[in-house]
């Protein structure tokens, strides 16, 4: 009896959007945007004209951080399918 040349099992094909470096540059450019969002919330509370605004790198700094948790969990789901 031979083996089966096409084995039902076989490695899962990803995207290139869900690769692991693509991941890895999105994270590091995300934390990037979070220091720029931080210096923006530093900035807008030290100045009284501006502190009606810290809204705005508020969300910049919340975004940042939303993506950069999808982008770990999406590498923890790439570990776990190894």
């Amino acid at each position: 009896m031979s083996l089966d040349p096409n084995p039902v099992f076989r490695k899962m094909i990803v995207a290139w959007y869900e690769s692991e470096p693509t991941c890895y540059i999105v994270i590091v450019s995300m934390l990037l945007v979070l220091l720029f969002g931080v210096a923006g919330v530093s900035v807008a509370a030290s100045d009284p004209a501006y502190s009606s605004y810290i809204w705005v790198p508020g969300l910049l700094i919340l975004f940042a951080a939303l993506i950069i948790l999808s982008c770990i969990i999406q590498i923890m789901n790439l570990y776990s399918d190894k």
